[in-house]
């Protein structure tokens, strides 16, 4: 009898315990790791894939958070919008975005000009930015990647790629890449960023200084590639999911922002770092 007893309430426990699903961008993919390993109350799985592809796992039902480092687009809620869904949008950091090559690469300075000629393919070669002669191999994410949206409308300012770019799944795959390539070149999130490649200085002022990406320089506005990262979920859909999404705005959540690699919210906003043009 006790132990029908017990597997009653252990069954009842479980119904009580909503597993939550959060899907979506790379680049948030570690930090809402690190939330949902110190939150330890749910059964919170989590998975990549990309911004687009977290938002429409939202759009399907299909996940209860969607991860992106890019705002909703303007389709994208129009058709929560024809389901009925209605939306909440929190930012839950900031990150900035490094471009990478080799770490045998002898350039280690651009101009954002630069990268932008380099990524829409008028620029072929590193000999004309006074490296090797050698071929720039060039590496993206791919098309449902919100960096890729990122990239691809502050720093290429809305211009199509080049044809023969490489689109890569995800972000480790970009890493890997650009380590093993000696004429590549790539974009990560600040806390992918590791000995296996190294960080290209930007210039923006046309060459006359040349900003590192760091935490310090993107709290300091130098380093002017800073964009939000974001959680979207259903309004009112289940309260375990605002549970933990309020759980990440707290200081105590706030400071896994920072060991992570990114910057606090509280921080951002006390700073004089803003997300502006260049």
């Amino acid at each position: 009898m006790k132990k029908h007893i017990l597997i009653a309430l252990i069954a009842l426990f479980a119904t009580n315990i909503y597993a939550q699903k959060v899907k979506g961008s790379d680049t948030v993919l570690p930090l809402a790791q690190r939330f949902a390993e110190a939150y330890d109350k749910q059964g919170i799985t989590i998975t990549g894939g990309g911004s687009g592809v977290g938002i429409t796992s939202l759009l399907d039902n299909n996940c209860d958070i969607a991860m992106a480092s890019r705002r909703m687009k303007f389709t994208e809620k129009s058709k929560l919008s024809k389901k009925g869904i209605e939306v909440n949008e929190t930012v839950i950091g900031y990150d900035a975005l490094a471009v990478i090559v080799n770490p045998n690469n002898k350039v280690g300075e651009l101009t954002i000009k630069q990268i932008e000629q380099i990524y829409t393919g008028e620029i072929t070669n590193w000999k004309e930015l006074g490296g090797a002669d050698l071929n720039i191999v060039v590496y993206a994410r791919e098309t449902s990647s919100g960096t890729y949206e990122f990239f691809k409308q502050r720093l290429l300012n809305r211009k199509n790629y080049m044809q023969s770019v490489l689109s890569m799944p995800a972000t480790g795959a970009v890493i890997q890449s650009v380590s093993q390539t000696a004429g590549a070149i790539g974009y990560v999130g600040l806390a992918y960023l590791n000995d296996q490649v190294k960080a290209i200085e930007v210039s923006f002022d046309e060459g006359k200084t040349y900003i590192a990406p760091s935490f310090d320089n993107a709290m300091s506005s130098t380093y002017k590639i800073v964009r939000p990262l974001y959680f979207y979920s259903q309004k009112g859909k289940n309260s375990d999911v605002d549970q933990f999404i309020e759980y990440t705005l707290t200081a105590e959540a706030q400071k896994l922002v920072l060991q992570v690699g990114y910057v606090p919210i509280d921080e951002k906003n006390n700073s004089t770092t803003k997300i502006s043009a260049f």
